[in-house]
């Protein structure tokens, strides 16, 4: 029967039940991340999933500017963020849960949360910061605009005199050349709607001629409230000052401790932060932690407290916890293994030990090795949920959901952690749910992925 509520012209199309359908795929176009970053920046928070579309734009919000943003600890989020997006894979949310490793480097300089400010060509001009000590008493608001030079006293004549002389009526025997105004700027450190201070006649010249200004960096060298840098140098001081505008400091990026980062890692719902928080986007369908092994071999983390965040993700992806439904049930979690499980029969063992099997969950294995910007391009060997992630992303682009993620090429992996493992063609662990067998240069596993 037709449907008589249609108010407006147009085509329309009506869906008419004809029985029951076969088996249909469900798309895994969506990714979801957890690991450590390099930054945090933006819009992005600490603990809480932010939306990235592109390599680009995850630099934006976790990489410190005109940074290739991976770690100087080797992390393995990057690498496998950046593997995703390198065979294919579209949309995803990442969770950073921080930028050092717990416990270490709680003081360290990279935990300053600082901005460049830029001037003509988009190029860097001044590095600001929060003092130390300041950051946990709020955000500091810097405001810069123009100003003009210092009044300079009229030149002196031969005999000390400032009489004007014929041909000069402002005085002086040898008139000063002025400075141009354009060069000069004045910067003010607020917080909330108070000043706190406030720095005129400044200029990016080192020696500034005829104490007509002074040179930003020696202004506010004994500053309460800002560290600043000057990263324009060489060139014009004209050229390198900085635009006028309303910048945001923030403070340091709190670091977490080897007590509380379990609890940290798995999150509150409610927060949406952890693991618990990045099942609460319906849009994800597929999951990874890669650096969870990042934290068990840096022994932040004992393989039982392992086994106990991939029970979680696993019982997520399921559809319950703790007798509620955090989501739709056509999420999968790719899981890897430890780094030092690398032949099958180690992998057997370890699955074993974890003692789960789901229709919910895959595993892939060996370790694959890229390239690592940080360390002149030699390769290191990395988790590979990221890299299979976007396989998985492609194969669902370019032939549809009904295919299965075999036989194809993973971009962006120079080799294997194990070449034992390509002896095996075919491996298989009776659970119904992960499958191991080999595709050209990887070893993977794969967990079914209808409904």
């Amino acid at each position: 029967m037709a449907r008589l509520d249609y108010f407006a012209p147009g085509v329309y199309v009506e869906e008419v039940d004809r029985g029951s359908r076969p088996i249909e795929g469900v798309s895994t176009s969506v990714a979801g991340f957890m690991g450590f970053t390099e930054d945090i920046r933006g819009d992005a928070e600490l603990f809480k999933p932010m939306l990235v579309t592109s390599w680009t734009q995850y630099l934006e919000y976790f990489a410190r500017p005109n940074s290739n943003g991976f770690t100087d600890f080797d992390a393995y989020l990057p690498f496998s963020v950046r593997g995703y997006f390198l065979n294919g894979g579209g949309r995803c949310w990442v969770t950073s849960i921080g930028t050092q490793l717990p416990g270490v480097g709680s003081d360290s300089p990279r935990q300053a949360r600082s901005i460049e400010i830029p001037r003509r060509g988009n190029r860097p001009s001044l590095n600001l910061a929060i003092r130390p000590g300041q950051g946990e008493k709020g955000p500091i608001h810097i405001e810069i605009s123009d100003g003009a030079p210092r009044a300079l006293p009229p030149a002196k004549n031969a005999d000390g005199s400032t009489k004007p002389i014929e041909g000069n009526s402002k005085g002086g025997a040898s008139p000063e050349t002025p400075p141009n105004p354009r060069e000069f700027f004045s910067i003010k450190v607020c917080r909330d709607d108070r000043v706190l201070e406030e720095y005129h006649h400044l200029s990016m010249n080192p020696e500034p001629q005829n104490q007509s200004a002074t040179y930003v960096v020696e202004a506010l060298k004994n500053s309460e409230y800002v560290v600043l840098g000057d990263v324009a140098q060489p060139g014009q001081p004209i050229a390198r000052r900085p635009l006028n505008g309303e910048y945001d400091l923030l403070p340091p990026i709190p670091n977490s401790t080897p007590e509380k980062f379990s609890r940290e890692v798995e999150g509150n719902r409610d927060d949406r932060t952890g693991v618990l928080g990045l099942f609460e986007i319906d849009e994800i369908t597929m999951l990874c932690f890669p650096d969870l092994m990042r934290a068990y071999e840096a022994n932040l983390l004992t393989l039982d407290q392992v086994h106990g965040v991939m029970e979680t993700m696993v019982s997520m992806s399921e559809g319950g916890t703790s007798g509620s439904n955090p989501g739709p049930t056509n999420r999968m979690v790719v899981l890897d293994p430890p780094p030092d499980r690398v032949k099958p029969q180690d992998v057997v063992e370890w699955l074993d030990e974890f003692g789960r099997r789901s229709m919910f969950g895959a595993l892939y294995y060996p370790w694959v090795q890229v390239p690592n910007p940080n360390n002149a391009g030699r390769p290191i060997l990395v988790p590979p949920s990221g890299h299979m992630m976007g396989v998985w992303g492609r194969t669902d682009e370019s032939r549809g959901v009904y295919k299965a993620p075999a036989n194809e090429v993973p971009r962006g992996v120079t080799g294997l952690a194990s070449t034992s493992t390509l002896e095996n063609k075919n491996f298989s662990i009776r659970s119904g749910s992960i499958a191991f067998a080999n595709f050209r240069t990887v070893v993977f596993a794969s967990g079914v992925r209808e409904p």
